[in-house]
């Protein structure tokens, strides 16, 4: 999924170690609509660590983690959220 750009991953520790954070992932599988947020991120130009930066910070106006919207299966504002990034 990382190969396919479906998943972020960052490199950690001594040695740089290949990590996805868990919260992408619910219940062994795909975080539901975490795919289509990767690539409206990656569109509007978001290097992978930005895009996890972005995914994880408290927004007071959601409220909350962008990730913990999309795990409750909140995909809409996100979405509208990270395409107004784009312009």
């Amino acid at each position: 999924m990382v190969d396919d750009g479906s998943l972020v991953e960052i490199r950690r520790g001594t040695p740089k170690v290949r990590c996805v954070p868990a919260e992408l992932i619910k219940d062994g599988e795909l975080t539901p609509y975490v795919a289509g947020t990767i690539t409206v991120l990656r569109d509007a130009g978001f290097s992978d660590e930005e895009l996890l930066r972005w995914l994880f910070t408290p927004d007071d106006s959601l409220p909350g983690r962008p990730i913990d919207e999309l795990r409750a299966g909140r995909r809409g504002e996100v979405r509208r959220r990270a395409q107004a990034l784009g312009f």
